[in-house]
């Protein structure tokens, strides 16, 4: 995707409010034993032959990885459908290659060393510039896109989501294993993945439309990007879409929560937008400087919505549960505009996973019931309860 940021700026300018888009990646296993497949090429060609799949299926770097998209949805309860729809298919497509999915945000004991990059011109030059760092990206995640019309209202949007980052980090938590250890951690792939690619993690305030293309256009005149696919930020204008796109969650192993986090993250977007409308950009309020959100992004890594965040404003440190409810309230407006309806579970991925190992359970054992339920609930067969 080229670097036309006038082009961009017209996208944005014709963008249509509030419509969904879903990405949702899946680590490609062996079932027996659960070992990462670096068959991404065999997936996505069946894909290809199948009218729902081939263009909602991509690749994603690496060769153990598949990501399937909902596309342009016209609001949440279309893209939840159709997302549902071709996660079933592409289950019973994975199935009938002798293959299965996973979705957590880390492969509990794959080794990155291992990892091969999908053969492609595209994957092949990202190889080439970030060398380690693409080949020790073993991670999956979860992508919201959502419409926002104005490219000045977009950028607005991106940069008052900056401080929700954390939380939405912290709600998603499911990574807390890496090299068949317990990391200690509650989400070890965004150590893994923000703190190495370059232009990731939280972006600095762009104020404007102007100033955010101004940065841009430095960097592709100096060399170091020459598509806007190179902006790994946690939350960055998608310059094809014309929509928002936040970018900083786990991918979840239940199929319901992937979609009330989901539902979350639009309500979100959706709500900052029309507080701008109403008050403009200097009427939300003083911004948090970046390394209070730092600080904030650091305990959603180590203690995930098991934590505790700090209220800047105030000054004082607060539950990252009671921090969320505040922002469910604060979101009814647009959740009532727009139909979404979330429910968050009481106990998110990583809770459950360490609940299980303090209990005894082996992390292999572990891992091998979350990509049960995985396929359970993604598959078609039923979506779980947000129960235990």
């Amino acid at each position: 995707m080229s670097l036309d940021l006038d082009l961009a700026r017209e996208r944005f300018e014709s963008s249509t409010d509030f419509t969904i888009g879903l990405e949702e990646e899946f680590a490609i296993l062996d079932p027996a034993t659960l070992e990462l497949e670096h068959r991404f090429e065999d997936v996505y060609a069946a894909c290809l032959e199948d009218e729902l799949l081939a263009e909602s299926a991509a690749g994603e770097l690496i060769a153990s990885e598949i990501e399937i998209r909902s596309g342009r949805s016209q609001d949440f309860a279309d893209a939840v459908g159709r997302q549902r729809q071709r996660r079933a298919r592409l289950f019973e497509l994975v199935s009938g290659l002798g293959l299965t999915l996973g979705a957590t945000g880390t492969h509990p004991w794959a080794n990155y060393l291992d990892q091969r990059i999908i053969d492609t011109p595209h994957y092949n030059r990202l190889r080439h510039e970030l060398g380690y760092v693409a080949q020790r990206n073993n991670t999956w995640s979860l992508h919201v896109h959502m419409g926002v019309r104005g490219a000045d209202r977009a950028i607005a949007v991106c940069d008052w989501l900056r401080e929700l980052l954390p939380l939405l980090l912290a709600v998603s938590a499911n990574s807390p294993f890496l090299d068949r250890r317990d990391s200690g951690l509650h989400t070890v792939r965004t150590e893994i993945f923000t703190r190495t690619f370059p232009r990731c993690g939280v972006p600095s305030q762009s104020y404007d439309w102007k100033r955010y293309a101004d940065f841009v256009g430095t960097l592709e005149r100096a060399g170091s990007v020459v598509e806007s696919t190179q902006l790994w930020w946690s939350v960055r204008p998608h310059h094809h879409f014309g929509t928002v796109e936040v970018r900083i969650c786990d991918a979840q192993t239940r199929g319901d929560e992937s979609f009330a986090l989901a539902g979350l993250i639009a309500a979100c977007i959706a709500q900052i937008a029309i507080d701008y409308d109403e008050h403009g950009y200097d009427g939300l309020g003083a911004p948090l400087a970046d390394r209070e959100i730092e600080e904030n992004l650091w305990r959603a890594i180590r203690h995930g919505a098991s934590g505790r965040m700090i209220d800047f404003r105030r000054g004082v440190e607060v539950e990252t549960r009671q921090m969320l409810e505040s922002v469910l309230d604060w979101s009814e407006p647009a959740r009532s505009r727009l139909g979404i309806e979330v429910q968050l579970p009481d106990r998110n991925g990583a809770q459950r996973a360490r609940e299980a190992l303090d209990a005894g359970i082996s992390i292999d054992d572990i891992y091998r019931d979350a990509v049960a339920e995985t396929r359970r609930t993604y598959a078609g067969a039923g979506e779980t309860a947000n129960s235990p």
